[in-house]
């Protein structure tokens, strides 16, 4: 009896043929699609792993590697280009096997461009090795902002946008204010801006206490010299910094920069939580979720500091971890390259660095718990806890508006009933009462013939920012007094803040949830949903009126020529895409009338799409 052929032979002759060299190795499967992707020293050894009996490898490279039809290999000349190399082709490919942090959030920092003569702070998710000072990572884009605003009381940089100072006859509102030296009116000398430029570093450093004292000097300095405004100006920064520092907690006597990675896991989920300390301070953290089915926990931490450490992004000197790493040594010279300073990576056992760790690891499992939780409570009470509502919205209805410069405007309404689209409850609506561009206007109308009807949502979802938001409330505190159903606007980011922003009445600022949050991505959902249902029911109306007017616009054209048009190219469809030298070739239709048809089909085509 013929033995049977082992389906992974050529893929061990492979193997086998592979150099013994540094490099990058994708296993692909049947179709071609790579599934894993892997970096090594030695790519033969390496790759001849992988071909043990299936008990000596773990269950997830076991399933890989039954999947897996072919190998290929990549050199390169050092380890560290192979690190780079696989990070590339890892967020390139998202193969399945690897471990992917697709959550690829940016921490917002604070640039401070010592170069330009008159330096501003500005708010930057991105490091650039340009010459200019960088602070931070900030955990939110709620503390950065309260950072600035703080700087703003405390100290006068000029806050006018641009490199260059704006041409103005007189200061702004922020030099009225007392928030501004009004540098693009006023003379004020460079070693004058330079020292509130020093103070503002200081502070951000973390180094108050430096600060102060230097204050204080200058305090006692001014009130010698008979300069008691300028002394009084100093005491109040003075006091403002005593307060600031109170409230930050210090975790280390030491005054250096360190990160502190804690990873918690349960059941195939891993959570990273990290912490930020900046000059012996905590300055904020960030947590990133992977779920991984029979991934091993020194697995799943070198993949992260690989990938989180190969964006551009500040690196400080000493990083710390709850679990070692395997490649330790080449990982540890690889993001020393990348930060071009010397970076230690440690997993402590004892002492401050030990205590900080398992604070951030006691963190890092509460949220987890946490998030188990919230994965297994019903999305309506999610949805109330998250926005702190007043009633689980068992029914909530999207609403959008479509239109072009205002013209032929229509909304719509989609209907969902927990958690499921409930078709019934979908509507369409010609905006009847507006003219012309106005937004607010159309939703306004939309929701006040919504709320003319029966049985009303327990929540509306808005697309649109506060304005669209405000529009809307007005209309159910005027037709729905007894008992209103609630309101929510979630905003599309825009810019380079690709966050969105969950708008609540009543509060300033917006929610913003985590890009995976249960409630972010149903409230998503609605929206695009309410979105896909106005731009077809738009679609509709418009071309029904293209199809009805383009030929009665055309002058010259008589119904005899229109009907020939009409069974040359079977139906407007097609006449729409036409070209004058088509129109041309239909029986009657010289050069001058086929000019006037393309242009009435290109116009109101135009208009209507």
């Amino acid at each position: 009896m013929q033995a049977s052929r082992n389906p992974n032979l050529e893929l061990e002759r492979s193997a086998q043929r592979a150099p013994e060299a540094p490099g990058v190795y994708l296993f692909r499967e049947k179709s071609g699609k790579i599934i894993y992707v892997g970096k090594a020293k030695n790519l033969k050894k390496r790759v001849l792993s992988y071909f043990k009996s299936s008990n000596g490898l773990s269950p997830k490279t076991a399933m890989m590697m039954s999947r897996a039809k072919s190998l290929e290999y990549m050199l390169t000349s050092t380890e560290k280009e192979a690190f780079i190399l696989e990070s590339n082709l890892v967020k390139k490919h998202l193969p399945r096997y690897n471990i992917v942090l697709r959550d690829d959030k940016q921490y917002p920092c604070l640039r401070l461009d010592i170069q330009n003569p008159y330096p501003r702070l500005v708010i930057v998710r991105k490091i650039k090795k340009d010459g200019a000072l960088y602070f931070g990572p900030y955990s939110s884009a709620n503390s950065v902002r309260s950072t600035m605003k703080l700087i703003d009381r405390i100290f006068h940089l000029r806050k006018c946008k641009g490199l260059s100072l704006p041409k103005r006859t007189r200061p702004c509102l922020n030099y009225q204010l007392g928030r501004c030296l009004g540098v693009c009116v006023n003379e004020v000398s460079d070693p004058t801006y330079r020292e509130i430029v020093e103070q503002v570093k200081l502070f951000l450093e973390g180094r108050n206490q430096e600060l102060t004292n230097k204050l204080e000097h200058d305090m006692v300095a001014a009130s010698d010299s008979l300069n008691f405004e300028r002394a009084a100006k100093i005491r109040d920064q003075i006091r403002a910094l005593e307060r600031v520092m109170e409230r930050q907690n210090v975790v280390s006597t030491r005054l250096e920069d360190r990160d502190v990675i804690a990873m918690a896991e349960k059941e195939g989920s891993f959570l990273i939580l990290i912490l930020f300390v900046r000059k012996g301070y905590l300055t904020g953290s960030g947590d990133y979720q992977i779920k991984q089915e029979n991934a091993g926990s020194s697995e799943v931490m070198e993949a992260f500091i690989k990938q989180y450490y190969s964006r551009e992004s500040f690196i400080p000197g000493e990083i710390l971890v709850s679990r070692p790493i395997e490649d330790h040594e080449s990982i540890t010279e690889w993001i020393s390259e990348l930060a071009g300073k010397r970076v230690r990576i440690r997993c402590p056992v004892r002492g401050e660095k030990r205590k900080l760790v398992m604070m951030a690891l006691k963190n890092a499992r509460e949220l987890l718990i946490r998030e188990d939780k919230a994965r297994t409570k019903p999305l309506g009470e999610v949805i109330r806890d998250s926005l702190r509502l007043h009633r689980i919205p068992r029914v909530i209805e999207g609403i959008d508006i479509s239109n072009i410069q205002g013209d032929l405007a229509v909304g719509a309404v989609v209907s969902f009933v927990d958690g499921r689209a409930n078709k019934k409850g979908y509507r369409n609506y010609r905006i009847r009462g507006v003219k012309g561009v106005d937004d607010y206007g159309m939703i306004a109308e939309l929701a006040r013939r919504r709320l003319s009807k029966a049985d009303l949502p327990d929540l509306f979802l808005v697309d649109g920012g506060k304005g669209h938001l405000n529009a809307v409330k007005k209309m159910i505190h005027r037709f729905s007094p007894g008992d209103p159903p609630e309101v929510v606007a979630l905003a599309k980011p825009g810019g380079k803040d690709r966050s969105e922003r969950i708008y609540l009445p009543n509060r300033k600022n917006p929610v913003l949830l985590n890009p995976d949050h249960p409630a972010l991505l149903f409230f998503m959902r609605v929206r695009d949903e309410a979105h896909r249902r106005a731009i077809l029911y738009y679609r509709t109306l418009s071309k029904r009126g293209f199809k009805e007017s383009v030929l009665d616009e055309t002058p010259g054209l008589g119904p005899r020529k229109k009907k020939q048009i009409l069974r040359y190219f079977g139906g407007l469809d097609k006449l729409i895409d036409a070209e004058i030298e088509d129109l041309v070739k239909v029986p009657g239709i010289g050069p001058s009338l086929a000019q006037r048809i393309y242009e009435s089909v290109t116009m109101k085509g135009e208009k209507n799409y």
